[in-house]
């Protein structure tokens, strides 16, 4: 067998009918793969025409560091633009790759956002403008706190945390406050899924509480009976990631709420897969006490490499007092930044990641209820449409009717692995799956492809995918090798990570 894709229905046009990547090396590394810089320098060369000095010289003070010498490259212009363009070339990015990275949600991000966010108003605004003189900025930041109130059941909304995982710790640290102030000071034991998000256990450890692991049914739901039986009254609460990691609503639900409520225990749900029920359940009129919104997958910001995040924590009756702050209330026409009752205080210098909440804003308001509602519906068809695609060739362990993404198992021999079917997916011009999470399932493949993608995207992918499991099964030595078509073949991650290189050297590794 080739070492090229199999080209059948919708393939990849960067690659079809290629060997993978190798045309695109040619195109992209004129001289070698290894090709860098500073093997275009040239002694004298310059890049750049500064202007004559118009004012006096003047030596630097005794004391401050200097460096007589910097060896940089010495190229021109146009060698500098042409190389770190070919290097954005390689990168894989959603707007040049389908990008199905479960639980990260890596979708299109609308312009339209990247614009508003943009506008001087809102860019320049300095974060220490006084109040009166900033009341368009709160005014947006009072809106999307509305929006995510209607969106979510929830009675507030703080937008103060930064990212998903702090707005997790925020309702964490919101549960202990809460049980602090009642003087229930035995309450230390957190139940944690073990089909919940990987920071659950690190933010339950950082507030003083002890990590509790709830197994999962056949059905993939939290077991509700292994549950009830951990409830107690020294029980501080459950943390309940809806739908699960496994891409599944947790079908006992309302029963598992009411077990921690009747125990004298919180909720706090993690919101990071809200876009998988927008416009259909609202979190908090299923009881959930505390969730945070992640605005950068949910809502159509970049984040990981492509921007900051943000993520804003809701609140029922009960935590609403607790919420960090400030937050925006309004006093007739006049917007104001206070902080609730019983806050556990500022957790972010200002008043959160403000672009991030305008581009939430800008989602939120174009696509109004019914648009979004369409996200959801969409995203759910999307996730189930790929698993029937693959289920050809993958086991999925939990085969039932999904959310926003479902895992499978990239177990396809003893010899072949989850690493490597995404290893061998990159040949395929796609980025890789999260892979080996959740735990519960072998050589897990959590496939997530979003509302954003077509359906030829979709079925192109299901192509690659089971093309690579007729190769694990006639011709394994090109996936355990994978990937062929990339300046540099596989890597050694582990040693890589053990022994980082962190500057540039001319000098070749040992």
């Amino acid at each position: 067998m080739k070492n090229e894709p199999q080209t059948g229905r919708g393939a990849f046009p960067a690659f079809s009918g290629k060997e993978p990547g190798k045309e695109l090396g040619k195109e992209l590394w004129q001289e070698s793969p290894e090709a860098g810089v500073w093997d275009y320098s040239v002694p004298g060369r310059e890049g750049v025409a500064l202007p004559d000095v118009d004012v006096p010289g003047c030596e630097l003070p005794p004391g401050i560091p200097q460096r007589k010498e910097l060896p940089l490259p010495e190229i021109s212009e146009l060698d500098a633009v042409r190389h770190f363009t070919r290097l954005s070339r390689l990168n894989y990015s959603i707007d040049t790759h389908f990008y199905p990275l479960g639980s990260c949600t890596m979708k299109y991000n609308p312009r339209i956002s990247e614009k508003i966010a943009a506008l001087p108003g809102f860019s320049l605004a300095h974060p220490l403008l006084p109040e009166f003189l900033c009341q368009g900025s709160l005014e947006i930041m009072e809106l999307l706190q509305n929006f995510l109130a209607e969106i979510s059941g929830f009675q507030a909304i703080s937008l103060q945390p930064a990212a998903g995982a702090h707005g997790e710790l925020c309702g964490v640290m919101m549960i202990r406050a809460y049980h602090q102030k009642n003087g229930d000071s035995r309450r230390l034991r957190m139940l944690i899924p073990d089909s919940a998000h990987g920071t659950n256990p690190a933010s339950v450890a950082m507030c003083g509480f002890q990590a509790v692991q709830v197994p999962s049914d056949s059905r993939g739901n939290i077991d509700i009976q292994a549950l009830k039986s951990l409830c107690d009254d020294t029980l501080a609460g459950l943390m309940l990631t809806n739908p699960n990691t496994l891409g599944l609503f947790e079908e006992r639900l309302t029963e598992a709420v009411e077990a921690v409520h009747n125990a004298g225990g919180l909720v706090y749900g993690d919101g990071a897969n809200l876009n998988a029920l927008l416009g259909v359940f609202r979190p908090g009129d299923a009881g959930i006490d505390v969730m945070h919104f992640n605005l950068h997958k949910t809502f159509g910001t970049p984040h990981g490499g492509g921007g900051p995040g943000a993520g804003p924590v809701g609140a029922g009756r009960k935590l609403a007092p607790f919420l960090p702050g400030p937050r925006v209330l309004r006093e007739g026409t006049v917007l104001r930044l206070a902080m609730p009752e019983n806050s556990i205080g500022r957790v972010k210098a200002f008043y959160g990641n403000f672009s991030v909440l305008v581009k939430a804003c800008t989602f939120i308001a174009m696509l109004g209820a019914k648009g979004l509602r369409a996200v959801s519906e969409n995203a759910v068809l999307n996730a189930n449409y790929l698993k029937k695609l693959i289920e050809r060739g993958y086991s999925i362990p939990y085969n039932r009717t999904c959310m926003h993404e479902f895992v499978a198992s990239g177990h396809l021999s003893d010899t072949i692995h989850a690493l490597d079917v995404a290893k061998r997916l990159i040949d395929y011009g796609c980025h890789p799956p999260t892979i080996y999470f959740p735990l519960i399932v072998k050589e897990a493949l959590m496939i997530e492809p979003t509302e954003s993608e077509s359906r030829k995207t979709l079925e192109a992918f299901a192509d690659a995918m089971l093309a690579i499991a007729e190769e694990a099964r006639h011709n394994p030595d090109i996936v355990k090798t994978a990937p062929h078509g990339t300046p540099v073949g596989r890597l050694d991650e582990v040693s890589a990570a053990r022994n980082p290189v962190l500057k540039h050297s001319n000098e070749k590794a040992p």
